[in-house]
């Protein structure tokens, strides 16, 4: 049982969580701090549920999807569903399960009526996003169209409207998601040329692809300063922005054309010190400014 559970845990990737969840929290701060917001604890866990179902559907889903394609790349082979270490069935019931637990989640927020009625159209479109490989090259900001969606939702967990700075949070992600993922994706460019699966690697070649997610990451930096002056935040935010665009080159200069070998370290480890370091920055400036 034990074993099992350790498997589901490592099928949805959840050390993965810290690509989204930090966002999540900061907007949700953001939104505490609001004039007329109310302070729920139980809007706290439901945010953490919402999160913690949504995500795991959507890489079970795509675990199930691409079982297929994983069984045929070498890099994915070892996969829990093409090395036969979870069945489909499973992972399928798997993924029910944390759908229904994630639409339900959502009642937590009640009598806030904009998370229920968002619930479904979301998760859909987090679903899709297993199919994009098939039929566009731009499925990397499908992923980070997915993600960005984490702070609008904590957003409209807390406030139940929308507003400017979680939409400027979710820009952050978005060109931040798409650009790494882009990197990620370079090392199975040959192989979704031989599939005819769409990638912008496997379209445009490594070399281009890394500069587009350069650009990407360009545009992340300046979506964050764009949340700096929209949001009122002040001298630390300023610096860990500056922090961030350095880690963000680092990035860059561990992955080259011709040499793909860390990509795995500037994926996880780079990525998760530019997420935790927006949200304790973004906290700390916050709790400075209201001290």
């Amino acid at each position: 049982m034990i074993q099992t559970i350790r498997h589901f845990l490592e099928l949805i990737r959840f050390s993965h969580t810290v690509f989204a969840l930090p966002f999540a929290v900061l907007a949700a701060v953001l939104a505490w701090v609001q004039p007329g917001s109310e302070f729920r604890p139980r809007d706290v866990v439901g945010i953490l549920l919402c999160m913690v179902f949504a995500r795991s559907a959507a890489m079970a889903f795509n675990r199930l999807v691409d079982r297929d394609v994983d069984a045929g790349n070498p890099r994915t082979a070892v996969r829990h569903i093409p090395a036969g270490l979870l069945s489909a069935r499973a992972v399928a019931i798997f993924t029910v399960a944390c759908s229904v637990a994630f639409v339900a989640s959502t009642l937590i927020f009640l009598p806030k009526q904009l998370p229920i009625l968002l619930s479904v159209p979301v998760l859909l479109f987090l679903l899709g996003y297993s199919y994009g490989k098939r039929w566009t090259s731009l499925c990397h900001y499908w992923l980070s169209a997915a993600l960005m969606m984490s702070p609008i939702a904590a957003w409209i967990a807390v406030r139940d409207e929308f507003a400017i700075p979680p939409t400027l949070l979710a820009g952050v992600i978005f060109f931040w998601v798409g650009g790494f993922d882009i990197i990620y994706a370079c090392q199975d460019a040959e192989f979704d040329q031989q599939k005819k699966l769409h990638s912008i690697p496997a379209k445009f070649g490594v070399a281009t692809s890394l500069k587009i997610a350069f650009l990407s990451h360009v545009l992340t930096v300046a979506m964050l300063f764009l949340l700096w002056h929209e949001a009122g935040l002040g001298q630390l935010f300023f610096y860990g922005i500056v922090a961030i665009s350095v880690l963000l080159m680092y990035q860059h200069w561990l992955v080259r054309p011709d040499d793909l070998k860390r990509v795995n370290i500037a994926f996880f480890n780079v990525n998760a010190i530019v997420s935790f370091g927006i949200l304790i920055t973004g906290c700390i400036d916050i709790w400075m400014r209201r001290s």
